[in-house]
């Protein structure tokens, strides 16, 4: 994880924070911080996506996996957001979605996070198991 976003950046410390204070960071605000839940959204859905979990349907292209991280980075917002008793400002949830998008973006646009990210998941050579393929299979007819 350190490599897509290091201990250091606003979505790990936003993270740390969320988790550290589990039970009490949305009282420290009459409103949501919304720089907190976007930072930690993304950290979770590029952490979701790490694990595998959920991904059923493996990435081919930057479109499709920017599809899932922000699937993943909303699901999180939503959790944050019912977990909180504060209000969202007016507009709030768009920016909060706008942000942890941004975030996504950005990552993928460092170096080779992208081509890593995309061949993650996805089995080599040595892994597939090529006499399973169904297209060996012939069928006679009489």
């Amino acid at each position: 994880m350190d490599k897509f976003l290091a201990p250091n950046t606003l979505e790990a410390t936003a993270h740390n924070h969320l988790m550290e204070n589990y039970f009490t960071w949305q009282t420290d605000k009459p409103s949501v911080d919304e720089a907190l839940i976007s930072g930690c959204a993304s950290y979770r859905a590029f952490d979701r996506y790490l694990t595998g979990a959920d991904l059923y349907l493996l990435p081919r292209t930057r479109s499709e996996l920017e599809n899932i991280l922000r699937r993943y980075s909303y699901d999180a917002i939503h959790n944050a957001i019912a977990k909180s008793r504060s209000t969202l400002q007016p507009g709030g949830y768009s920016r909060i979605c706008h942000r942890a998008e941004d975030s996504i973006r950005n990552v993928l646009n460092t170096g080779d996070n992208l081509q890593i990210l995309l061949a993650l998941h996805h089995p080599t050579d040595d892994n597939v198991n090529h006499d399973a393929d169904c297209n060996t299979h012939t069928i006679t007819t009489t």
